[in-house]
């Protein structure tokens, strides 16, 4: 039985993690990694509609694993300009807020000003939305083969087709 084809899926499933987890508003459901286990079980429910037989458990946190990694490189890459265009409206924010509250120590207050985004800040994000796309994108892809397994059994070794029984 030859192995399903996992990469197309995975775009797909890469493609629904990185824009959605870009987009500014949207993305605010990513906080409990909703959006990476979503493209890891959408890219399992792909495989799995490509695919005559039930899939493997390994298929399916496979092709999870590379939805997360496309989607989390995507993502990060995809929030550079969005970051870029929104920049000015979140420091005017920031600024708001340390301004309306007194009560902040200067510690915290020069930290905050500190992080407004830079090369350190968008590598540090590409590699925590790659590693976080791949643990969560692999646990959607278990998911996926859970919630979209076929019922049928695969055909007995060495034979093309399920014969009915006598």
């Amino acid at each position: 039985m030859p192995p399903a084809p996992k990469l197309q899926p995975a775009i797909f499933g890469g493609l629904f993690i990185g824009v959605l987890s870009a987009l500014p508003i949207v993305n605010i459901a990513n906080c409990c990694c909703l959006w990476v286990i979503g493209g890891g079980v959408l890219a399992t429910y792909l495989m799995q509609q490509n695919y005559p037989y039930a899939i493997k458990a390994a298929d399916g946190a496979l092709v999870g694993l590379l939805a997360g990694l496309i989607g989390g490189a995507l993502g990060a890459l995809l929030s550079i300009p969005i970051e870029m265009m929104m920049g000015p409206i979140q420091r005017q924010l920031v600024e708001r807020i340390l301004s309306s509250n007194p009560d902040i120590p200067s510690e915290t207050r020069s930290m905050i000003e500190n992080m407004q985004g830079g090369a350190l800040a968008h590598t540090v994000k590409f590699v925590l939305s790659v590693c976080i796309g791949l643990v969560f994108g692999m646990l959607g892809g278990l998911l996926g083969v859970a919630l979209f397994k076929k019922k049928d059994a695969p055909p007995p070794p060495g034979t093309t087709e399920i014969l009915p029984p006598a």
